[in-house]
């Protein structure tokens, strides 16, 4: 005869009103912005947050890249990290030969610098995309060869993209990450969705309980980003909690030297997302 656990008979059994609830999930509170903002202050924000963006090429219109050689330092402190790779605009992928050459050096590039860096196998790579709508099919052509690519390599595809509501008129909403979601299928990607709205997002304040990523209006959601600094003058427009110069900063920089976006994740270490 087997053995029926007890929380199984607890649960089959117990009075109503009084039976156990699953734990909720847990969330971390992460961090991340396109400057390194230095050792020193790398270490006060590990008193506050749990995991780190972490750019393996040059951030967004910038030309170089201060997080370079700083993983080993990072990992030493315990963050997890949100690794990223800026990906092209729908402009730039003007035709299928010119993304085919774009996704396969990019890749290759970010593979490369992961290496370097020190991730290990099965870490994921988030591609940036900063734009939302309707991308073009270019675009999807060259996020499936990106997810092959960094498969083949040992490493996982992810994303970072708006979740935020476009209405398209006539009573026609667009969400970028569900659009790209849909396109891409069968291929699974990890998700890290920006939506600084006020709600869902509850504002600039890094001393609260981090929301659930499922709040962020996507329950396949891993990471959410739930500010952005500056505060974008149209989305988060209701939000408080940012400084009188538009950014968010942790509670414990007092001085303001380091501005932030935020993001909750269901992992201390979104690299390492199943």
């Amino acid at each position: 005869m087997r053995m029926i656990s007890s929380l199984f008979v607890l649960l089959l059994f117990c009075p109503p009103g009084f039976c156990p609830r699953p734990p909720a999930p847990q969330s971390f509170l992460g961090f991340d912005r396109n400057d390194y903002p230095g050792d020193d202050a790398m270490r006060l924000l590990r008193k506050q947050f749990a995991f780190t963006g972490y750019w393996l090429g040059n951030p967004p219109q910038t030309k170089t890249n201060s997080w370079s050689g700083k993983r080993e330092f990072l990992h030493s402190l315990g963050y997890g990290f949100l690794p990223l790779f800026s990906g092209p605009t729908s402009g730039e992928l003007r035709d299928s030969r010119y993304t085919l050459k774009r996704v396969a050096d990019d890749a290759q590039a970010a593979i490369a610098a992961a290496r370097k860096e020190g991730f290990p196998p099965g870490t994921v790579i988030f591609l940036d995309i900063e734009e939302g709508g309707r991308l073009p099919s270019t675009y999807f052509t060259y996020l499936k060869l990106w997810a092959s690519t960094l498969a083949e390599a040992g490493f996982r595809a992810g994303v970072y993209c708006s979740a935020i509501p476009i209405d398209e008129g006539e009573g026609l909403w667009l969400i970028t990450s569900d659009f790209i979601r849909d396109q891409i299928k069968p291929i699974e990607l990890v998700y890290w969705v920006f939506n600084d709205a006020c709600p869902p997002s509850p504002g600039c304040n890094s001393t609260l309980t981090p929301p659930s990523p499922a709040k962020s209006g996507n329950a396949y959601t891993q990471v959410w980003q739930f500010v952005r600094s500056p505060r974008d003058k149209d989305s988060a427009r209701r939000c408080t909690g940012y400084a009188k110069d538009g950014n968010c900063y942790a509670a414990l920089d007092t001085a303001h030297h380091y501005n932030l976006d935020l993001n909750a994740a269901t992992s201390p270490d979104p690299s390492t997302a199943r």
